[in-house]
């Protein structure tokens, strides 16, 4: 294979393969304020927050399709809602760092150095789904999914 094509199809299928990951539901967290006591002034209530779905770290695997297809390996690491890990792909057989975030039960992720690739989607419980698009203009995208793994 062409060394242009590995190096537009690797960072695809890396991004892919993360976004296809998948994770606990996010949370929101919210507070409740009782009414106040006669004579005594209200406080106000506290604001609500999305949370970062806890736990993405770990091993997921999936799959993606459209300009590209073949199925993936992620490994995450989770800091908060920064993400960062390794993809390993299926074709072209090659593994590549990732970066990305979690806010609430949005994901966004993608390849570090070489052609850009961007994923996008959502985390619900163990599992994870979205699209990709390939940065470099030429319309190439599609569509992942992944699993936590056992």
């Amino acid at each position: 294979m062409p060394l242009h094509r590995f190096i537009l199809v690797a960072p695809l299928a890396l991004l892919l393969a993360a976004a296809c990951s998948s994770a606990p539901t996010g949370t929101t967290t919210t507070s409740t304020t009782s009414a106040p006591a006669a004579g005594t002034a209200a406080s106000s209530p506290a604001s609500v927050t999305p949370a970062a779905p806890a736990g993405l770290s770990g091993k997921w695997s999936g799959q993606y399709g459209g300009s590209y297809s073949g199925t993936f390996i992620l490994r995450w690491h989770q800091d908060g809602s920064r993400l960062s890990g390794t993809i390993r792909l299926s074709a072209p057989a090659t593994t590549m760092p990732i970066h990305g975030t979690v806010n609430g039960g949005v994901i966004r992720f993608g390849t570090v150095g070489s052609v850009g690739i961007t994923y996008s989607g959502s985390v619900s419980g163990n599992s994870m789904s979205g699209s990709y698009q390939v940065v470099s203009g030429n319309g190439a995208g599609g569509h992942w999914s992944a699993a936590r793994a056992s």
